[in-house]
């Protein structure tokens, strides 16, 4: 018999994310498998199937076609996981179990004895479901869109201990939006979002803001309210059953330090290195000697807006106003920050707009680059040559400050700045 086949089996799969988590794993011909309904029976016949993953819509439409399932399948009533053995026989697992249970276990996230609270009925709620009852949650209480326990009436569970999304509210390409308003849930400590993509969502930067912004997957004591947040996203859930899948495939336990270094690569690969600060500060001489030592793409956010406005960015202030260049600016940053794995400098009033704060967050981690005002030229910058820097930077600095991940200063070369962010992005 020759090659085994390896791969992701759904639908529609542009976004997936399987091809370089099982690459980083070691398994160079994992492929994406898109099939139509039609398609599935006479695929799953195959003698020469080695290892599948299945995601929608196929999770419960193979069941059907396993001669062996695992306790773990039955209970939670889908399959994400599909072995051919030696014996000929196809055998179905599901592993979004253990990689639900691996990224609670990261974020030191416990549901025992806990009131889960999880938003959605799919089938992530399902695989939640069944981990809150594996884990000993002391209730579990389903929230849907038309059921007894809903959206409307979130604060009837105001004090569950612990929130789960599973809806792919937020998830790319709709990138706005949340599943809830955690200022609803004063109770709640624990947060998680099965969502991968984007890396922060909506919903998630609403937990680190009331953890004072917070990085991802950390436990938090805000010393200004009795609330402490723990907080997770969906990235060491996806990489976990992958990695849960390769020891199935091949009868291997990889260690957890494995799964570790592939968040970690991962995480890098597709985050945005964003930078942020006043007009002059060098945010496109670092971005693009970032893009050089990185061998990112490198977008300057200015340039983008001239080249879809047609006229540079005096004349855009001049004819049409500063109101209409900040609609244009917002709209760009949005598709630009939508993408993923680039070094992006943005314009000095970018964080004027929260919608851009956010934006920025969602897929980036955001660098303040500073400077000492007497040296930022004002030359070819409306706003700057308009008025008083000092007053300027009195309104911006605390929302630079708000929206960065960390700062540096760029008082001296931008190689050395430069060099500073992706070492700091590295760590």
């Amino acid at each position: 018999m020759g090659e085994k086949i390896y791969g992701l089996l759904g639908r529609k799969l542009g976004h997936s994310w399987s091809v370089p988590i099982h690459q980083a794993l070691g398994r160079a011909d994992y492929r994406l498998i898109e099939l139509e309904p039609p398609e599935l029976e006479s695929f799953l016949r195959r003698e020469d199937i080695g290892g599948l993953n299945v995601t929608i819509p196929y999770k419960r439409d193979v069941m059907k076609f396993c001669d062996v399932l695992d306790p773990a399948a039955e209970a939670i009533g889908s399959v994400n996981t599909l072995v051919r053995r030696a014996d000929g026989k196809l055998y179905g697992y599901n592993t979004d179990i253990d990689g639900f249970l691996y990224m609670l276990r990261r974020a030191h996230i416990s549901l025992a004895g806990k009131t889960v609270l999880i938003l959605g009925s799919g089938g992530a709620s399902l695989t939640a479901q069944a981990a809150a009852r594996q884990e000993g949650a002391k209730k579990v209480v389903v929230i849907s869109r038309s059921g007894p326990d809903n959206y409307e009436n979130l604060d009837r569970h105001a004090y569950a201990d612990v929130l789960i999304n599973t809806t792919p509210v937020g998830m790319w390409p709709k990138l706005e939006g949340s599943p809830a308003d955690l200022r609803l849930l004063p109770g709640v400590t624990d947060v998680a979002d099965v969502i991968y993509n984007p890396g922060r969502t909506d919903f998630l930067l609403q937990a680190g803001a009331l953890s004072r912004e917070a990085p991802a997957d950390q436990y938090v004591k805000n010393p200004a309210r009795p609330r402490q947040l723990r907080w997770t996203g969906g990235l060491p859930m996806l990489v976990r059953q992958a990695v849960r899948a390769e020891e199935l495939f091949f009868d291997r336990a990889i260690p957890d330090e494995k799964t570790e270094e592939t968040v970690s690569l991962l995480r890098r690969e597709m985050t945005n290195i964003v930078l942020v600060g006043m007009p002059g500060c060098g945010k496109t001489t670092v971005g693009q000697e970032l893009a050089r030592l990185s061998g990112r793409p490198f977008v300057d956010l200015d340039g983008e807006i001239v080249k879809r406005a047609g006229k540079p960015i005096p004349e855009i202030f001049a004819q049409e106003g500063e109101e209409a260049f900040r609609e244009l600016e917002h709209k760009v940053l949005a598709e630009v920050c939508a993408r993923s794995g680039q070094v992006v400098a943005t314009g000095g009033g970018a964080v004027l707009w929260s919608e851009n704060r956010t934006a920025m967050r969602r897929t980036g981690q955001v660098y303040w680059l500073r400077r000492e005002l007497p040296d930022l030229p004002t030359e070819g910058r409306p706003l700057s040559q308009a008025g008083s820097l000092e007053e300027m930077y009195r309104l911006r600095a605390p929302l630079y400050q708000a929206v960065a991940d960390a700062a540096t200063e760029n008082n001296a070369t931008a190689a050395e700045a430069a060099h500073w962010i992706w070492r700091n992005f590295y760590e």
